[in-house]
């Protein structure tokens, strides 16, 4: 079977240091083309836009939309109009409602669109969904906290209107959480913190529970600075089981169960790899309800105002 030729449209940070090499990497996908406005990759077809690059570009069978989310959602309904595959970056759009649309678009051209979670691939979150399988859980601790100077630097669309603040990096806490827990979750109590010249929050206190009244409690604050902080803490019948650093780390107790290297985005390229060659489409809105809940019953409070 022929590679999938795949475009990568919007060249920042990410699309640089994740996508390209896990492209190179994984078996079935070649990198065609790159589509920015500010950037491009050295050996590769460059075109500003999108529609520069399907009506002038190379013949592509796929893209894989690094654009902020308030403009993903145009973009997407071009690429599947063009009848190319779809890998939205997370989260899949600045709104939940948006994304209706473009899978019904998909399955009626049988094209895939796959809304992808990249924590979800990192090393140790299947085998702490396993383990859980096993466990009562009796409460559930997020804390979720990063530098956005140091992987946000000069991105202001991410305090815009509909560029989630700090639910950017939390919602990967998120996705790793709908994704291990038995249960659908949902919130029960928000406080936002909005500095005053911000459309996003930049930290976050989230309850939630599910059916059966698990407390959950999630932290996540873009103004930490020295170590980073992506732990998920789950009490159990059994003791204590605590996932670290961003996924790659699992640990029931003293014994460390896994601790490997990242290799999330690799993860994910080979499943959409597997699903374009089906026309198969995946997509999970699990993560992106519970921010858009945050955002519904979220108290807002007023805090200093950022600067980059």
């Amino acid at each position: 079977m022929k590679d999938i030729r795949v475009a990568i449209v919007g060249f920042g940070k990410i699309a640089r240091d994740q996508h390209v090499p896990a492209i190179k990497a994984v078996p079935g996908i070649t990198l065609a083309a790159v589509a920015s406005r500010n950037a491009s990759l050295p050996g590769v077809p460059h075109f500003t836009t999108l529609e520069a690059l399907l009506n002038d570009g190379p013949e592509i069978d796929a893209v894989a939309l690094c654009t902020p989310p308030q403009v993903r959602h145009g973009q997407a309904v071009t690429a599947l109009a063009a009848r190319k595959h779809v890998m939205l970056e997370k989260p899949p759009g600045a709104t939940v409602s948006e994304i209706a649309p473009l899978l019904a678009t998909a399955r009626e051209n049988g094209r895939t669109l796959f809304a992808t979670w990249h924590s979800r691939f990192a090393p140790a979150v299947e085998p702490l969904r396993r383990l859980l399988e096993n466990r009562q859980i009796s409460a559930v601790t997020i804390t979720w906290k990063e530098d956005v100077r140091v992987w946000h630097p000069g991105q202001a669309w991410i305090f815009e209107a509909g560029g989630l603040g700090v639910f950017d990096p939390g919602i990967n806490a998120l996705s790793i959480l709908t994704r291990v827990l038995p249960e659908p979750v949902f919130v029960t109590k928000a406080a936002l913190d909005f500095p005053s010249n911000r459309a996003a929050p930049i930290a976050a206190e989230l309850d939630m529970t599910d059916v059966s009244g698990l407390p959950i409690h999630a932290s996540f604050d873009f103004r930490q600075t020295g170590p980073q902080s992506w732990d998920i803490h789950f009490e159990t019948d059994k003791g204590p089981i605590t996932l670290s650093r961003g996924g790659a780390r699992l640990s029931e107790g003293q014994e460390v169960l896994v601790e490997e290297k990242e290799a999330e985005y690799p993860g994910l390229y080979q499943r959409f790899v597997e699903l374009a060659s089906e026309g198969i489409c995946e997509v999970d809105l699990a993560p992106q309800q519970l921010v858009a809940d945050a955002f519904t019953l979220g108290l807002r409070r007023a805090v200093e105002p950022f600067e980059d």
